[in-house]
């Protein structure tokens, strides 16, 4: 008698294959950015590391020392027609109330995974400014809090938290006026 191997997977095992998937498909979309920046001529250090998820996980591996580093948010509102990228100071408490009242808007929540896919090609603890590059139909409403501007360098990931990108806080401001978009100022 032979021994049939089994064909399934078990869900850590996909697990696995769905993130290595997803890295190598994010390598290739980081591209478009870094592509983006040359065509600029902005000037950034780029500077990898292990996932970031959170600012404790930044502020252990030392990034805040090449720059500020923002809290970034995607939100919508209570029916889903208005979606907003929100980048804050790295210092400031992220909250919704008081974004939802500058921006004259409805109950914010958070985007789900499908809205960050949609409009940024990225996961939960990636997201970034940069991403803006793939909402070509300009769905995003893009608010930054008005602090940053007193902030020279700021780091953001590439759409992927393995690594954070430095520059200089108007050149951010360039990168995302180039794809289209309209930054709002708001103070939160």
């Amino acid at each position: 008698r032979r021994k049939v191997k089994s064909v399934c997977a078990t869900s850590v095992q996909l697990k696995y294959h769905k993130r290595h998937l997803w890295l190598c498909l994010s390598l290739m979309m980081n591209k478009e950015i870094f592509e983006r920046l040359e065509e600029l001529q902005i000037e950034y250090k780029k500077i990898e590391h292990p996932a970031a998820f959170t600012m404790e996980e930044i502020e252990e591996y030392h990034l805040t020392e090449n720059g500020h580093i923002p809290k970034i948010l995607v939100l919508r509102d209570v029916k889903g027609t208005r979606n907003m990228l929100v980048v804050l100071h790295g210092d400031k408490r992220a909250n919704l109330q008081l974004i939802r009242a500058e921006i004259d808007s409805t109950k914010l929540s958070f985007a789900s995974d499908e809205r960050l896919d949609k409009y940024l090609k990225v996961e939960k603890g990636s997201v970034s400014p940069f991403g803006v590059i793939y909402d070509t139909e300009k769905e995003l409403e893009i608010y930054f809090d008005a602090d940053l501007k007193k902030e020279e360098i700021v780091g953001c990931h590439p759409n992927d938290n393995h690594a954070t990108v430095f520059l200089n806080f108007n050149d951010l401001v360039k990168y995302v006026k180039s794809c289209g978009h309209t930054i709002t100022y708001i103070k939160v």
